[in-house]
């Protein structure tokens, strides 16, 4: 992957982080963000949290993470916007129930939004050894 192409990827994801967190702050009284730079702030923390301190957190907990059947990794990301929100100044989250469902809405529109949209179609040769 080019180094373009990084770059893109990264501010797609920092777009839809934004996007999620501006849909959080509307639909949830407990999640504040003080304006629009602070949303950004908070995006581009939240994704260098995502990339430097959960896998981190992921590797600590795997055995929650698989007797749950993956479902705490919903309260990793509830701990990483807890951090983030300890992090900027402006944006507060009130409760770990808030930051869940925060977390919540953010898988939702990164799984509605973020995929590719490109269908990998990979096809099997068989050879018969029967000759």
């Amino acid at each position: 992957m080019n180094q373009k192409s990084i770059f893109w990827k990264a501010s797609f994801q920092i777009m839809l982080t934004s996007l999620a967190l501006l849909v959080g702050d509307y639909m949830m009284q407990r999640v504040s963000i003080d304006s629009n730079v602070t949303l950004i702030v908070a995006a581009v923390v939240i994704a260098l949290l995502n990339r430097f301190v959960k896998p981190l957190l992921v590797l600590l907990t795997i055995p929650a993470t698989l007797f749950t059947f993956g479902l705490f990794l919903l309260v990793i990301n509830a701990a990483v916007l807890l951090m983030a929100s300890e992090l900027v100044e402006g944006f507060k989250i009130e409760t770990f129930w808030s930051a869940l469902g925060l977390s919540l809405i953010i898988s939702l529109i990164n799984a509605l939004l973020g995929g590719d949209g490109k269908v990998k179609v990979q096809r099997m040769r068989m050879d018969n050894d029967s000759e």
